[in-house]
């Protein structure tokens, strides 16, 4: 169900603490910790505590809590001083999604290109 924690997913067991993270900013409601495969100098993630499997079905359901996702971002981008940065949401495997809980990635500290991939 969504919303519920699921036994099978890691980031419910790293919102948990059964499975550690380089944790750099928690709230009643996200978790934010470094990308243990970074592609960016920072490379930091942005959780719902609660499980959703995509950022599409999380600003459906809980769009109060998508909102309290992208305000993290910004908050890791100040803690971390970063001037510009890059937010992505990958939903679906074609996009790239590998762990189906809602989940942005805050990329910064070098260049960015565009278009991305």
């Amino acid at each position: 169900m969504a919303g519920e924690p699921q036994d099978d997913c890691l980031f419910c067991k790293i919102v948990a603490g059964t499975i550690p993270a380089t944790i750099v900013r928690e709230t009643d409601t996200t978790v934010a910790f470094r990308d243990i495969n970074p592609q960016a100098p920072t490379h930091i993630l942005v959780i719902p505590k609660a499980h959703y499997k995509s950022a599409a079905v999380l600003g459906v359901e809980a769009p109060q809590l998508a909102a309290d996702v992208l305000a993290e971002t910004q908050a890791v981008a100040d803690e971390e001083k970063l001037e510009s940065y890059r937010t992505v949401f990958n939903t679906g495997s074609g996009a790239g999604q590998t762990v189906w809980h809602a989940h942005a990635h805050v990329l910064g500290g070098r260049g960015m290109q565009w278009p991305p991939g």
